[in-house]
């Protein structure tokens, strides 16, 4: 099946239930596996599960167990980059919460870190989080490893993630044409989800042409998830309360030229990941829930 089939236009991982169920369980196992194993103050351990096996999509592990799994990589290869990304993307959480960034009080129906633990013990969970991703990554024999934690590095770090959100804290005033806030969102947003893909294509020993598709694939794919956010946002009237005024691209673009947009990098997605011909299906319903979801 396409993945744009009109059957599942309006929910295009429908079809996909038993493999992102199956994703999901098996990164809650391996990350209840890594956080039981460290012998962390019983404060910080639990802040550290509270915030990394809260819920979640579970977007960026399933894109590293879909892109191996395409690749014809086994699950026990691709665990440690699933369940580090996660960490990461948990810890980055953490601390946009904080009252220094963006003073939330609440995640995912629940009171944030910061507000369930102390913001010390809450920015030093962060803290945590982020070298237990890369421990992680590093606790194996394999010798695709080392470019699986320089990939990971980058994305998480000044160039990406973390480079990022500096803009971000800028946004009212610098973000001011669609190439800067593309940018932004390409290190804020985008660098992880492009990183999670790669994660899985770098497990499986993905060829150099293979591993650039995926690599724009993955850009795509991070880019139209931010650009629905901001669509989001506006449609359940619900802007993200406190820090700075955001530059949206709909307040750039219009809700209508925003979500263009994010179709129009669904579509340059989707030639992408064609190189995997049918086992790229799950990533291409990935790419068609980055643009119809409603949450």
């Amino acid at each position: 099946m396409s993945p744009l089939s009109p059957k599942t236009a309006n929910n295009p991982l429908k079809v996909h239930d038993a493999e992102l169920a199956r994703y999901r369980a098996r990164v809650e196992h391996v990350l209840t596996l890594r956080l039981d194993h460290l012998k962390a103050p019983r404060d910080l351990h639990d802040a550290m599960r509270y915030a990394v096996l809260g819920g979640g999509k579970r977007l960026r592990a399933s894109l590293v167990y879909a892109t191996g799994e395409a690749l014809q990589a086994p699950e026990s290869d691709l665990d440690a980059g699933a369940a580090a990304v996660e960490m990461i993307h948990a810890y980055s959480l953490v601390h946009d919460d904080l009252p220094c960034m963006d003073d939330d009080d609440e995640r995912r129906g629940k009171p944030s870190c910061h507000k369930a633990f102390g913001e010390a013990v809450a920015l030093l969970a962060g803290d945590a989080l982020q070298t237990a991703a890369f421990e992680t990554l590093a606790d194996g024999a394999s010798a695709r490893r080392l470019p699986m934690i320089a990939l990971l590095a980058r994305a998480a770090g000044a160039d990406g993630m973390v480079g990022g959100q500096t803009t971000d804290l800028h946004a009212a005033t610098d973000a001011s044409t669609v190439a800067t806030l593309e940018d932004m969102h390409s290190r804020k947003t985008g660098a992880l989800i492009q990183a999670s893909v790669l994660l899985g294509g770098l497990a499986a020993g993905g060829d150099p042409g293979v591993l650039a598709a995926l690599s724009e694939y993955g850009r795509c794919v991070g880019l139209a998830f931010q650009i629905m956010d901001d669509v989001l946002d506006i449609a359940t009237d619900a802007p993200k309360a406190g820090g700075p005024a955001r530059a949206t691209y709909p307040g750039l673009l219009g809700v209508d030229a925003a979500r263009a947009r994010a179709i129009s990098l669904r579509d340059r997605a989707l030639v992408n990941v064609a190189i995997l011909g049918d086992n790229g299906t799950v990533l291409g319903a990935l790419a068609d829930f980055a643009v119809n979801r409603n949450h």
